[in-house]
């Protein structure tokens, strides 16, 4: 039997190997969580996408409201002034009862202000139906979009990393195919440096499970 321990450089090979063989199935761990986030990532950017696009529809619907409840009111309004200008009570009267329930207030606000202002529409408390509604809808169709390209962003980071942990892989593989110990360290080292920036570039982006 040969009990004799294994010269210094058969042990430096087979540290070199079991780096080698560690970092190669480490790396392709970490690649394929980093296409699955990109992945994951890029599934949330085609949700939000779509909820800013919904939105969107929802706020022109609003707005569309709204724009036909000033119309009613500006008609209402317009014959209003014309009683007003004829003198005829009455039908003042009888226009007044049919006011939208905002125009009312406005009106209201517009007569105790001693009609200074331009007209109830220039009223802050005229707010015809949909309006606010609108602007809610339009400002939540802003914050999807953004949330939307901070998520497409996220999937093309994950995807570089893809791209520098395959880097990894490409030169911790070509280290296996040198004969020279210092050009297998070499390539090695590299690989090594590589998976480690990749790991703490990776540590430093949001996960989505």
């Amino acid at each position: 039997m040969n009990d004799r321990p294994a010269p210094a450089h058969d042990r430096k090979y087979g540290v070199l190997e079991i780096s080698t063989v560690l970092l190669l199935a480490i790396t392709a761990v970490i690649t394929a969580w980093c296409g699955f986030e990109s992945s994951k990532w890029g599934g949330e950017m085609s949700i939000a996408f779509s909820q800013a696009s919904s939105a969107r529809v929802q706020a022109a619907s609003a707005e569309a409201r709204a724009q036909a409840a000033r119309q009613y009111d500006l008609t209402i309004y317009t014959e209003w002034v014309l009683a007003e200008a004829d003198e005829r009570a009455e039908l003042r009267a009888f226009i007044e009862e049919r006011f939208t329930p905002e125009f009312a207030v406005a009106f209201e606000a517009w007569n105790e202000g001693g009609r200074t202002a331009d007209g109830p529409f220039a009223m802050d408390e005229y707010v015809p139906p949909g309006e606010v509604e609108a602007a809610e809808l339009s400002a939540r169709a802003d914050e999807k979009f953004d949330e939307a390209l901070r998520n497409n962003q996220r999937g093309d980071d994950y995807s570089l990393l893809t791209v520098l942990f395959a880097l990894v892989l490409f030169f911790a593989a070509l280290s296996q195919n040198q004969r020279a110990r210092w050009r297998r360290t070499v390539f090695l080292t590299l690989s090594g440096v590589l998976a480690v920036v990749g790991v703490i570039v990776l540590s430093t982006y949001p996960i989505k499970i």
